[in-house]
Formats: C-alpha cells, sequence, structure tokens
C-alpha cells in the first residue's frame, strides 16, 4: 500500500509533460528516505534530463541517497541515448532499493535496466500500479510492440447524425467542447484530416483556445489538391503531407509519396518510420470509415449535440456500440470508447 502511495505520485508528476516528451515516455520519479519524500522529478521534454535524474538533482542532502528508496513509473534506461543510462547512475548513486511501475517494452531496454539494478546487488521491486503505469505511456507501448502510432478517432455530430448542415462547415460542439479537443490535441503528438476535410473546412488543426504545443500535421492528399495558400501549409507547426506524386522536404513541409494499394497498412509503417506516435484523426466520413472498417484505432470519441438537428448534410460514421463512459459538456455529450 504504501509502495502504490508513492507510485501513484510518480504518475501525478510524469503527466504534468503529457504531449511534450515524444518521442521519449512520460516517466516520474520520486525518492523515500526513512518515510518523507525528499526529492521529486519528471522527464520534461526530449532530449532534457530524465526523471530520476532531475528527482536526485532535487534532493538537498545527497548523502541520504544511500539510505533512500528511489520509485520509478517505468524502468530505468540502460542505454546511451542523447544522455546516459539512468540505471548506471542509480548504482552510482549507492541506492538500496529501486520500485518500478512497469518494465519497458523498448528493445533498447525491456529488462536490461532492471538487470544492471541487480546485478548491483541493489533490491527491485517491479508491477507496482503496473496497469497504471502502461496506461501512462498507452501510446509509447503501442508504438513499439505494434509497431505502429497510437491511434485516436474523433468527430462532432448532430443529433440526427450529420456531421454538417448542407456539406458546409458547421459548428456543431459548443465552446466547452471545443476547449476540450484543443486540449487533446496538445496531447497527442499529431493531427490527421484527408482532403476532403481540408478543402471544405481548411482548418489550422492546431491548438488555439488554451497554452499547449501544435501537433505535427498529417494531411492525406494522394492527388495534392489542397492549395498552398491553405493553413496546413502554414508555418504554425510542421506537415506531413502523403501523396502520390514526390518526395520532397520544403522548410517546415515533408511530402512522403505513397501508393493506394494496401493504403493504411502502409501509412501505419511510414508514420512509423518518422517516429510519429500518436495520431488524433479528425478526417471526414471516409477518413474515419476507412480506419473503423479495418479496425484500426485505438479510442475514439464522439462529441454530440443533443440539441442539434442539421436535416441535411454528410453523414456520421456508422458507429452503434455504447460509450464506455460519458462526459457532459452542456448540451453536448462526449461518448469514450477504447478498442480492447
Amino acid at each position: 500500500m504504501i509502495h502504490e502511495i508513492y507510485m501513484r505520485r510518480c504518475i501525478e508528476l510524469a503527466e504534468k509533460a503529457l504531449g511534450r516528451t515524444y518521442p521519449n515516455p512520460l516517466v516520474g520519479s520520486v525518492i523515500v528516505h526513512r518515510g518523507r519524500i525528499i526529492g521529486e522529478g519528471y522527464h520534461h521534454k526530449a532530449g532534457e534530463s530524465h526523471a530520476e535524474v532531475n528527482a536526485i538533482a532535487s534532493v538537498k542532502n545527497k548523502e541520504l541517497l544511500k539510505e533512500s528508496t528511489i520509485y520509478v513509473s517505468l524502468e530505468p534506461c540502460s542505454h546511451f541515448g542523447k544522455t546516459p543510462p539512468c540505471a548506471n547512475l542509480l548504482v552510482e548513486m549507492g541506492f538500496k532499493k529501486v520500485i518500478i511501475g512497469t518494465l519497458d517494452t523498448n528493445e533498447k531496454v525491456n529488462g536490461r535496466g532492471k538487470e544492471i539494478l541487480e546485478k548491483a546487488g541493489i533490491e527491485v521491486i517491479t508491477g507496482v500500479l503496473e496497469k497504471e503505469c502502461r496506461e501512462l505511456n498507452k501510446r509509447f507501448f503501442t508504438f513499439h510492440q505494434k509497431k505502429r502510432p497510437y491511434l485516436l478517432l474523433k468527430w462532432a455530430q448532430s443529433a440526427d447524425g450529420f456531421l454538417d448542415q448542407n456539406f458546409r462547415p458547421t459548428q456543431i460542439g459548443n465552446s466547452l467542447t471545443k476547449q476540450f479537443v484543443h486540449g487533446i490535441r496538445s496531447e497527442e503528438q499529431s493531427i490527421l484530416v484527408g482532403t476532403k476535410t481540408a478543402l471544405t473546412d481548411n482548418p489550422t488543426l492546431t491548438v488555439r483556445e488554451l497554452a499547449g504545443k501544435n501537433p505535427i500535421r498529417i494531411l492525406l492528399d494522394l492527388q495534392l489538391k489542397v492549395p498552398p495558400t491553405f493553413h496546413i501549409y502554414n508555418d504554425e507547426a510542421p506537415s506531413i503531407i502523403f501523396n502520390e506524386i514526390k518526395d520532397e522536404i520544403r522548410g517546415n513541409i515533408k511530402f512522403i509519396k505513397t501508393g493506394r494499394e494496401n493504403f493504411l497498412q502502409n501509412l501505419m509503417l511510414k508514420l512509423y518510420e518518422e517516429n510519429i506516435q500518436s495520431v488524433l484523426i479528425e478526417g471526414g466520413n471516409y477518413t474515419l470509415t476507412q480506419f473503423l472498417q479495418a479496425d484500426l484505432w485505438d479510442e475514439l470519441m464522439i462529441i454530440k449535440n443533443e440539441e442539434l438537428n442539421l436535416h441535411n448534410g454528410t453523414c456520421a460514421p456508422v458507429f452503434a456500440r455504447k460509450p464506455d463512459y460519458s462526459k457532459r459538456f452542456r448540451d453536448n455529450i462526449i461518448g469514450f470508447y477504447r478498442n480492447t
């Protein structure tokens, strides 16, 4: 029970960096000396110090480390990247006990960090709040285990099941759901739309309703029909344009050539090669239905305006399952689904 209390704090710390650590995982760490927390840290951003390093740095009296237990939500790394291995650092600092939330399935670590600690005579306990620690890094684990990004589908529909009115851009969500969605955008590494949505809505695909990092914009535009004057080509965020015509890099715009055959499978492969760990898919009916029919999704959000009937327009994708849970935002209800 005591271990769970400190591990929960590790998770709380790690969540502070949600959306900012890609391609690295979210990690929090707590150092405990005789029942008192003397140090805390989390990984803020890729390329910067890891959670364990920041936790150790926050301890005023380093002599206490040899008598302390360090908690970390994810197995300490065992390889040299932009920073040295954390497992070696814990050995060097003289910790006698390390509590780990979950092991790292990344092939660069995958038990090696734990092995380094145990070979040094350190007591290691793993699997504390393991389910919660894995949920924290669902994007990271999906990417490394399935060799594709974590996929979150989202759309907004009227009470009578339309995405727009008379095939023109229509505001369906209210100000609260708009803020909520922009918060989701700030947490995901990228956001994807198809050609029709880009041409009809000319979306910015950025975070405007709150402070946060803009996601990488992904456009599926095989014939390059979207004009370069549209928002998706501006310099507010990087963009990746999947097309049948060319491979090219132009400033913050990257064109990646791909064909129609086995399109979704090839798309997943190329996104994996681009190190994209998560994608928020906000396309129209055609794009969303492609992913649904292929059963290629991990989470789904449906925003429904109960008081709005549009009578005519683009039909929402067909999805009959009851939500796992729902949240009300005034006249809007968001249903949340997990693909298990």
